[in-house]
């Protein structure tokens, strides 16, 4: 996927798997504004710090950045949860805080110059800055936060779910909007009101250029406006869409944005197949490329730009650093056929990594073991002190190999030990009532063949797909692979219309309200959540809102390392690969600040065109 789709995954997803049980910047003995929150450890910054400390203050402004991305677009509302949106309008658009990339989470003002809270965390006031303006002119308004709130949860299932507990949004003074909260204590909610997009209440509620109405609720290709620091230059839906930076942007000395924005546009070319986008790439047409491909990264950069160093290549963990991962092939549980989780776990009997890693990956790739690779919250050995209190408490209602058995993906890799997993697999289906008939895998009850289809939407996921529906194949299971465009897979994603497709959860290290999106039971039925494995079980439900209410970080922690282990108990998926680096190229047309942020690469925001240096 390309560096924003990522970041979109990683971080924004990304936006809910920033926050949880925040520790404050100041004492909260009543309402106390603050400049900040950070949600592990105390704020980097304090009040009126100049800028953050990987940004050049002195980078020159000018140049263009060219980028690319595999898909399409139909819609520039940043709001509504229908067709496919454009990227890049994240540089339209600003939030009441922004995330600083040098801490695991913490967030500073933005639109907002500061918040405040009660000591029950019962809500949250964010005071605007007098000096926040749209692009048109008019004042940022408590008005326009109360409407982007609104229209937020109406138009968009997810973004709902995620401001569940986020009963309310009003005016509580001349600059002031207020949140209510429908319970207490809960610790991260300051935080994700803090996450919430804005858009201009005006804006929307006037004519557009075509002098009718304009309407929120459905798709447009007319430029919107924001308060950000750029605004929609050219539109061509699904070929290009173009963004230029305002001189006049209201936002460009507050210290969060010091040396920030520098290109003097962003261009996003959309490409049909990531082989021709990597050509494009390579003919100099795209100044920055996201490798996701193992292979290509290990033999296909043999040609001149990389040979004389017009093309640079780096491997950087940086975002890794704050994020688990879970990518998998993800059976949906909401069919019959895959409730049994002998069933499930036969499907990961099936996948031989080892063999992939080796002919597919230059065994570049690690098998993933946890839903938070890689980061210090994957369980590991048996679970001990709180973690095995939290654990007890739900005792009767999780598999008992929980307690007494560390969580192993089969390993294959060669040919006995892949006929033994495959022996295995045929094994559990028996148990689970199948019978292998010839070469077809049979409901015993029903007489029917077991088969499903791998639904993909890229041409490198689908080299993924097709050995393992080959394994599948070789135990009788017909299990087909379906490349299908974006949009379709889009809206079957988003309606649960599928029976497995490939999923990448991106987890903070900071999880909260966001896994109940993921794992919990009330969203199993509501369309355009991320429960896409169809997860529906009161014990997860309990450890989700153990997480949520967490009241220190140790109790965060066990509490994470429990549901991990009884999301692994449930062989829920089939895990992948994964990967602790990103493996980046970019033409010596861009430059990067002379020390990157621990916890991200400030890409594209904090670099800036070489051609402006001159």
């Amino acid at each position: 996927m390309t560096l924003a789709r990522l970041k979109s995954s990683l971080l924004a997803l990304a936006a809910a798997s920033l926050v949880l049980a925040p520790v404050w910047a100041s004492a909260a003995d009543g309402d106390n504004w603050r400049s900040g929150i950070s949600t592990v450890g105390e704020l980097k910054h304090p009040d009126g710090f100049e800028r953050f400390d990987y940004v050049n203050p002195d980078a020159p402004k000018g140049g263009t950045l060219r980028m690319s991305t595999t898909g399409t677009y139909d819609t520039v509302n940043p709001l509504l949860a229908k067709g496919e949106l454009a990227t890049g309008l994240g540089l339209v658009f600003d939030t009441l805080m922004k995330p600083s990339e040098e801490e695991l989470s913490s967030s500073y003002g933005l639109l907002a110059e500061a918040v405040s809270f009660p000591e029950d965390i019962s809500r949250a006031s964010f005071r605007l800055r007098k000096e926040a303006k749209w692009a048109d002119g008019q004042p940022v308004t408590p008005e326009d936060v109360v409407f982007s709130f609104e229209k937020s949860k109406d138009l968009n299932p997810q973004l709902a779910s995620y401001y569940t507990h986020v009963t309310k949004a009003e005016v509580t003074g001349e600059r002031e909007v207020t949140f209510t909260f429908d319970e207490k204590n809960n610790k991260e909610l300051p935080q994700i009101v803090g996450q919430l997009l804005i858009v201009p209440k005006h804006w929307w509620e006037a004519k557009g250029a075509d002098g009718k109405p304009r309407d929120i609720s459905r798709g447009t290709l007319e430029p919107v406006m924001g308060s950000g620091p750029y605004k929609i230059a050219s539109i061509a839906p699904g070929s290009t869409i173009s963004y230029e930076r305002r001189d006049d942007y209201w936002g460009k000395d507050v210290n969060v944005n010091v040396g920030l924005y520098n290109f003097k546009t962003v261009t996003y070319t959309f490409y049909a197949d990531r082989d021709v986008e990597f050509q494009a790439f390579k003919a100099g047409n795209t100044d920055f490329w996201h490798e996701n491909s193992a292979s290509r990264w290990a033999t296909g950069y043999d040609f001149p730009a990389v040979k004389d160093g017009r093309i640079k290549r780096e491997e950087l963990p940086n975002i890794y650093r704050s994020v688990g991962i879970m990518q998998a092939f993800v059976p949906n549980g909401r069919r019959d056929k895959f409730k049994d989780p002998k069933v499930r776990l036969a499907l990961n009997y099936a996948f031989d990594f080892e063999e992939m890693n080796r002919t597919l990956f230059y065994n570049q790739y690690q098998r993933i073991n946890s839903f938070f690779m890689g980061s210090d919250l994957a369980s590991s050995g048996l679970p001990q002190g709180k973690e095995l209190e939290i654990l007890n408490e739900i005792k009767d209602q999780i598999p008992p190999e929980v307690f007494t058995k560390e969580y192993r993906n089969p390993m294959g890799g060669d040919p006995a030990k892949q006929r033994d997993n495959l022996r295995e697999a045929v094994r559990l289906m028996k148990d689970a009532g199948y019978e292998l008939c010839g070469n077809r895998m049979i409901n015993v009850s029903t007489g029917k063949p077991f088969e499903f289809e791998i639904l993909v939407d890229s041409a490198a996921m689908e080299r993924v797909a097709v050995p393992y529906s080959q394994n599948l194949k070789r135990i009788g299971i017909g299990a087909t692979v379906r490349l299908v465009d974006t949009s379709q897979y889009t809206n079957r994603t988003r309606s649960f219309d599928f029976d497995m497709v490939v999923n990448l959860w991106a987890q903070s290290s900071n999880p909260g309200n966001e896994q109940a999106d993921y794992w919990g039971s009330k969203s199993v039925d509501r369309q355009g959540s991320k429960n896409f494995a169809g997860i529906k079980s009161p014990a997860i439900d309990v450890l989700v809102n153990k997480i949520i209410f967490a009241k220190d970080r140790d109790d965060q922690v066990a509490a994470v390392k429990a549901l991990d282990r009884v999301l692994l108990a449930g062989n829920y998926v089939i895990p992948q690969f994964y990967r602790g680096e990103m493996t980046l190229a970019y033409w010596n047309t861009l430059v990067q600040p002379k020390e990157l942020p621990r916890y991200g690469i400030g890409f594209p925001e904090a670099w800036w065109s070489a051609s402006a240096e001159k």
